[in-house]
């Protein structure tokens, strides 16, 4: 036991000087967990808990607080929908008929300046609703003892992956094989022909990669910040030092300023992984 949390601390120095301590003082194994316990992980509020467990077999079916918020999230968005527009809405928009309205034309101009062809109002309802529910998942997991869905990788990577297996569908409906014409750009001299369709077919597949990793690494690494140094301005504020105390106040408006940091990326990773997805669309729909 000793050993094992003495090599977890050297990833942690805060820990280690505890750990030191204890040692000095004699301790025994309880004792060196309770320490290691004392001192919060900030990637503690990504753990996902089974709120209903269910197993079948080796298969792995529990509700969890992932799914929950999730579910959550899309309630959220399909009643402010609802009550929005169930009486055809007000000829004087309220609050929240102006916030749907502006949705609403925000991704429209979006999907008019992205994709040519009329035939991209066919996919804006698909645009629409991927917008509106990572901003809202992005917007809930600053809310605090909330869980952010879109810091895990496999969510997101699902997200992308399936937009992009439709990307793809939606490509080879329209031009059938010729759609394979983009992995090969005019002009290229034939003896570099299977490199470079052999690149251009890698940075295609690493789309909806990025795509997914970009969403998923800014949202756990701001959470991250912002917990670290909310810990660390937690710790300064509750010593009984006056010099402490009047230090805290750096650290504390660096929280705040991060906390106003971290809502506008909440906004613009919606934003951007809205954009690439219409980019992507339009490359589909023209060969471009």
């Amino acid at each position: 036991m000793a050993e094992a949390l003495h090599a977890e601390s050297n990833n942690i120095p805060f820990l280690k000087y505890i750990l030191e301590d204890l040692t000095t003082n004699g301790v025994n194994g309880e004792e060196y967990t309770y320490a290691l316990n004392a001192v919060p992980s900030p990637l503690e509020q990504f753990e996902i808990l089974p709120l209903i467990p269910l197993n079948i077999g080796n298969l792995y079916f529990s509700f969890t607080n992932s799914s929950f918020f999730m579910l959550f999230t899309l309630s959220l968005v399909l009643l402010l929908l609802y009550f929005v527009t169930k009486k055809g809405g007000n000829l004087v928009p309220n609050a929240w008929q102006s916030l749907v309205e502006l949705l609403y034309s925000f991704v429209l101009n979006l999907v008019n300046e992205q994709i040519a062809g009329k035939v991209k109002q066919k996919f804006f309802p698909c645009i629409l609703v991927t917008f509106t529910f990572l901003l809202f998942c992005n917007l809930q997991g600053m809310i605090p003892y909330s869980f952010t869905v879109t810091s895990h990788f496999i969510i997101t990577l699902g997200l992308s992956f399936s937009i992009f297996i439709g990307i793809t569908i939606v490509g080879f409906q329209r031009h059938g094989l010729h759609f394979l014409s983009f992995l090969l750009p005019a002009g290229v001299p034939l003896p570099l022909a299977p490199f470079l369709v052999l690149l251009e077919l890698i940075s295609y597949c690493f789309r909806a990669l990025s795509l997914g990793i970009r969403l998923f690494a800014n949202m756990m690494a701001g959470h991250s910040l912002v917990k670290i140094l909310s810990g660390f301005a937690w710790t300064m504020l509750c010593m009984n030092e006056i010099l402490y105390f009047i230090g805290d106040l750096g650290p504390l408006f660096i929280v705040l300023a991060l906390t106003g940091l971290e809502l506008g990326v909440a906004i613009l990773q919606a934003y951007v992984f809205t954009i690439l997805i219409c980019i992507y669309l339009n490359d589909a729909i023209n060969l471009h």
